[in-house]
């Protein structure tokens, strides 16, 4: 039956691990040569594993999730995300680092960001942003380190650390060595307020200097954003909470899950509107609103979820040519034992161009450069009943279009007999229903895909019109025995359009 559709919180598996004893900081020291012995051989298992997706960022082995200070540089997109370089389960934050003239092809660079025994980021180096100050790439992260509880700022099932925010500058023009100033930049939370959390920093500049909203919140009061203002990223004031959200009733031990605390802050203007994402409830929520930049506070007008699926923590910038591209942390949705095993963990989504309408909603698509992956189109034409089309291998893309007389669609992967993923499109009721999620039908542009999937071996992009995403993980899916099923209700009539799609590396490590 179709796969349930989950976001692993990226804190939970803190505590996880330390009881697992699995945690790269608890692994001792002749773990970890047996662990590099027996890495190539980690190594060979990852490149024949037929669940590994083959076109989506991905490190070549161990943990990934949230995407990090997405920059255009001397030429190149960079990319950086957090990542466990020991082991294949959240723990030990770096910030590792990718390369790309195109946003789909990718080299790995060497890890750009590495806890400082001792310093303010001993226990991690958390997730943050890239900017360019007078002339040179300078990134803003969150440090973790172990505290006092006085001092505690992140609450989660472990409550034992203390977050502060950090700045480091590119010392090179491929970004591959930083420097890191010794001492944090903001310290501590705004004095007096009993945070949640205080993490993620998302700076960006106005005419009278720098601004950045840190992710937080408090107790039965709502996550929130805080707002602080700078002339040189390095000597912050605090102002307010840009945005404040409102109490959800909920007593959840992890005030992420219970939306008292606001992560990964995104806040930026596009189509001449401003926007603010946010990650809290295992959800990303997207909203569109009004900025007043005398007074510096957001206001929001519109919302919506950014993506009903496993999908967290995203990251957008700014392209060279003007698009918001934004990118995305595809989380496993699979017992941690299996993940582990496996020997990898996330991916990263497809870059998304962002975009707002006029009447406040936002929009979103893959962006073009994806279409280079493609190989000759397949085209089928569709009537009412059930059509059914194997699948050569599990890299597709997949467009459907309906004729206006059809009332409803469902489209199934079918593996080895069995449906393993569906969805179903009601176009009366204007609702559609993936696994346990549900979500609304925009109205379509003409000509537009009603629905449009990019499928990458256990990973499924799936996108409703312009303004709908749910993001599967679907690991019942097999190479050569999957086919896609479309149900056409009634006198229901369409066409189905297929792309192959090339892997970015021969053996699926990327690069």
């Amino acid at each position: 039956m179709p796969q349930k559709h989950q976001v692993v919180d990226r804190r939970s598996f803190l505590s996880a691990c330390a009881r697992a004893g699995v945690a790269s900081a608890l692994m001792p020291s002749c773990s970890r040569v047996a662990w590099g012995q027996a890495a190539s051989s980690v190594v060979r298992d990852i490149a024949s594993d037929p669940l590994r997706p083959q076109y989506h960022l991905m490190p070549q082995h161990n943990w990934m999730n949230d995407p990090n200070g997405p920059i255009w540089w001397k030429g190149k997109y960079h990319l950086f995300y957090q990542l466990n370089p020991h082991a294949a389960v959240w723990g030990d934050m770096h910030w590792g680092h990718a390369v790309s003239a195109d946003m789909i092809h990718w080299r790995h660079e060497p890890v750009a960001l590495a806890p400082t025994p001792g310093g303010p980021d001993s226990e991690g180096c958390f997730s943050g942003s890239a900017v360019v100050y007078n002339g040179v790439p300078t990134v803003i992260y969150t440090g973790v380190q172990n505290a006092a509880s006085k001092d505690v700022t992140l609450h989660d099932a472990a409550d034992k650390l203390r977050e502060t925010q950090m700045l480091a500058t590119a010392a090179d023009d491929n970004l591959l060595r930083w420097n890191k100033l010794e001492t944090p930049v903001i310290a501590a939370p705004p004095a007096g307020m009993a945070v949640t959390g205080f993490r993620d920093p998302c700076p960006w500049q106005e005419a009278d200097g720098w601004y950045l909203a840190v992710g937080s919140g408090e107790r039965g009061k709502g996550g929130c954003a805080l707002l602080y203002h700078s002339q040189d990223l390095r000597h912050w004031e605090y102002l307010h909470p840009l945005a404040q959200g409102k109490p959800t009733g909920s007593n959840a031990a992890d005030p992420v899950d219970s939306g008292d605390m606001w992560e990964c802050p995104d806040f930026f203007e596009v189509d001449g509107r401003h926007c603010l994402l946010y990650s809290t409830e295992n959800k990303v929520y997207w909203t569109t609103g009004d900025y007043d930049a005398r007074e510096h506070r957001y206001t929001a007008t519109r919302q919506g979820v950014l993506d009903y699926g496993s999908y967290y923590a995203p990251k957008s910038f700014r392209a060279p040519d003007g698009r918001r591209i934004l990118w995305g942390w595809i989380p496993e949705a699979r017992p941690q034992a299996e993940y582990a095993a496996a020997g990898w963990a996330g991916a990263m989504s497809l870059p998304r161009v962002l975009g707002v309408d006029a009447e406040g909603q936002l929009t979103l698509k893959v962006a073009d450069e994806a279409k280079t992956l493609r190989g000759a189109a397949v085209r089928q034409r569709l009537k009412g009943g059930t059509q059914r089309s194997r699948l050569e291998h599990l890299r597709q893309e997949i467009a459907l279009r309906v004729a206006p007389q059809t009332k409803a669609a469902t489209v199934r992967l079918i593996a080895e007999g069995m449906p393993v993923w569906e969805m179903q499109l009601d176009l009366t009721a204007r609702i559609a229903r993936c696994g346990e999620r549900t979500f609304s039908l925009p109205a379509l542009k003409p000509d537009e895909p009603l629905l449009r999937l990019f499928l990458d071996a256990s990973v499924i992009e799936a996108f409703a019109g312009a303004t709908q995403a749910i993001t599967s993980r679907c690991y019942a899916v097999r190479p050569e025995r999957t086919e896609l099923e479309v149900v056409l209700a009634g006198d229901g009539a369409g066409e189905l359009t297929r792309w192959p799609l090339a892997a970015i590396s021969a053996d699926r490590l990327t690069s």
